[in-house]
């Protein structure tokens, strides 16, 4: 008999309608992922910063139209991955965000009215950070927990460098950087999400598997188009506030691209979905800023989305955790050096 099979695709979800960006900003920095610190002082200071940034993120909004892609999007990627699941019986793909609907409390009881035999669960954050993936992965349990969700559960933690997850960067970005050097001189920025360098100093491993993807891709992109080096570096964007973030920024380095009048490739390296940090941020602010500092050609490499190399991914991922007990890495264990006290896999000998 056919076994029913429930996967779940978490995300950290995004405004619906500009009457939803206060509250989605509130529901963000109330988590204590986010900002740590306690309880009633969080929440007075959510209250705040939400206040405070609503009018700058209604801005990015309605460039837009008012509402984040990122939910359409990710149904998009939940339809194409039960396709590609479709030989293990009866799989449904469900969508749980982390600060928008659908919340994780609704897909809950979705999913118990779905009956499964088996549960898998398998953020779109690539790189793993206590910020996303496991706050995702513990509000879920939360709520699975009290709702009486007992099916037994598959989780995949990260997959930076997961061989098709590496390909599907490869097949997208090949072609726009060929055509770059094929003009002159290019560099690739990997850029991704920043964090407060305090996060990765308490051992969070995200900076190193970030830094992991992007050798990956670097090594399959030198094989793939026949070259030895390709000019390349991993930065960040999306700083906020006055605490020091990982570095080097993706402003700075297109400053500095400006300053050797070089074209540059932006590749969103950490983000598979289209949203407001790559289509304002990238799209237009990072546009403008380099035409500002004199970068003579900017390229933005789209997102993974629902590229074919992207669901096979997915696909081998959701199949490995069904076979691989509790927790999986896209490597099968754990991949973290043992100065990353915050992975969630079990401390002991690493894959190379």
């Amino acid at each position: 008999m056919a076994k029913r099979i429930a996967v779940i695709l978490f995300n950290l979800g995004g405004p619906d309608s500009p009457a939803a960006i206060r509250p989605f900003l509130q529901n963000l920095f109330s988590d204590p992922a986010i900002l740590s610190v306690p309880g009633p002082l969080r929440w007075l200071l959510a209250r705040l910063i939400s206040r405070r940034r609503a009018p700058v993120a209604r801005e990015i909004y309605a460039e837009l139209g008012g509402r984040s892609p990122l939910l359409p999007e990710t149904e998009a990627q939940a339809r194409a991955l039960e396709a590609e699941l479709g030989e293990l019986g009866e799989v449904k793909v469900f969508i749980a965000m982390r600060y928008w609907h659908p919340f994780a409390a609704e897909t809950v009881a979705d999913v118990k009215g779905f009956s499964p035999d088996e549960i898998v669960l398998l953020p779109l954050y690539p790189q793993f950070s206590t910020t996303t993936t496991a706050s995702s992965l513990a509000d879920w349990r939360r709520h699975a927990e009290k709702a009486g969700l007992e099916a037994p559960v598959h989780a995949v933690c990260c997959y930076p460098r997961q061989p098709d997850f590496v390909g599907a960067h490869m097949e997208t970005i090949a072609p726009v950087v060929e055509a770059a050097l094929a003009a002159g001189p290019a560099r690739i920025l990997f850029s991704a999400h920043g964090l407060p360098q305090k996060v990765v100093d308490g051992g969070d491993p995200y900076q190193w598997q970030v830094e992991q993807t992007a050798a990956a891709v670097i090594a399959a992109l030198q094989a793939g188009l026949g070259r030895g080096t390709i000019d390349h570096v991993v930065c960040y964007q999306s700083r906020v506030g006055p605490l020091k973030w990982l570095e080097p920024s993706t402003e700075a380095e297109i400053g500095r691209a400006g300053a050797d009048g070089i074209a540059i490739v932006v590749v969103p390296i950490a983000f598979v979905s289209e949203h407001s940090e790559t289509l304002v941020e990238l799209d237009i602010e990072y546009r403008r800023l380099a035409e500002a500092a004199g970068v003579p050609r900017y390229e933005r490499v789209a997102a993974l989305g629902v590229s074919a190399g992207f669901i096979t991914a997915l696909g081998t991922l959701v199949r490995a955790a069904l076979a691989g007990g509790d927790l999986i890495s896209g490597d099968g264990g754990r991949i973290c050096p043992a100065r990353f006290g915050k992975c969630p896999q079990a401390a002991g000998e690493t894959r190379p």
